[in-house]
């Protein structure tokens, strides 16, 4: 199915620009303390995980709304990564 190809690029690549724009902030902040956001890219590791166990699952009754529900999930999960990112003192 081209969807889930698709739906598994989207999420590599969100979640690999988010994880990206955590290692640019380090980057720019060397003297800062990078817990906070070594958290993030442990929790954007996460979030792709349990995204991708979820796009590979074969036992779904409606796979439109599955995938559909996947993608949304993406969106929501992705934009609290970016909020925790741009509150990074």
């Amino acid at each position: 199915m081209a969807n889930v190809k698709n739906l598994k690029k989207d999420i590599n690549y969100v979640l690999g620009d988010i994880i990206e724009a955590v290692y640019v902030w380090e980057y720019a902040n060397i003297d800062k303390d990078t817990k906070a956001s070594e958290a993030i890219i442990d929790e954007a590791i996460n979030t792709f995980d349990e995204l991708i166990t979820k796009v590979n699952a074969k036992n779904v009754d409606n796979a439109k709304s599955h995938f559909k529900a996947i993608n949304q999930e993406l969106e929501t999960k992705g934009r609290d990564l970016i909020e925790k990112i741009n509150k990074l003192v």
